[in-house]
């Protein structure tokens, strides 16, 4: 039996709380992939706000739960094995901390690991515009060898839902991973 694919989901204080919770939905779906949560402060109060799902609710559709107070949890090691690290949604908070190696809790932590032991880490960045700051901290994580992922929607599915485009966006990112999940694809003209 072959141990399942461990994939970081970090939750911020960014708008976006749903393409978190659909991507932690869809990764319930998929057998060979080991989820693990670390959620912010804000990234709570967003889902509530956003959402009106509550910490509990959110934390149930992940396989491990760890504390953005545990600094010395196993993500925080090079050790613990992953497939790597999404932040969805990624406040220009947590991408600064990201591009200036700033460990100051469990989400900025293991996403430091991730790139020191070049493993895949996307940012699905939120914020519009962008100031000069914002540019320069994607362009450093870049440079780290990070992938920004602002989620902006598609339309070449002709989408009928918010749902549908998140869903789809979604399944761009988890594809990164080599994670599949159904979605539209596209055909070409």
């Amino acid at each position: 039996m072959t141990s399942p694919r461990r994939l970081v989901v970090g939750i911020t204080g960014a708008t976006g709380a749903l393409y978190a919770v659909r991507l932690l939905q869809a990764l319930r779906g998929v057998d060979d992939v080991e989820s693990h949560l670390v959620m912010s402060a804000s990234g709570v109060l967003n889902v509530k706000h956003e959402l009106d799902i509550g910490r509990n609710d959110v934390q149930a559709l992940a396989d491990h739960v760890h504390s953005v107070r545990d600094v010395g949890a196993t993500l925080a090691s090079g050790a613990f094995q992953t497939a790597g690290m999404v932040i969805t949604p990624c406040s220009m908070r947590t991408l600064a901390a990201v591009a200036h190696g700033l460990s100051d809790n469990l989400i900025t932590r293991a996403a430091d690991v991730t790139l020191k032991e070049r493993r895949r880490l996307v940012l699905m960045v939120r914020e519009t515009p962008f100031n000069l700051a914002h540019l320069r901290n994607m362009t450093a994580v870049t440079e780290m060898g990070g992938i920004i992922f602002p989620p902006l929607p598609a339309f070449y599915h002709r989408p009928q839902s918010i749902e549908q485009m998140v869903d789809h966006t979604v399944a761009r990112v988890l594809e990164l991973f080599d994670i599949h999940v159904p979605g539209p694809q596209w055909e070409g003209t």
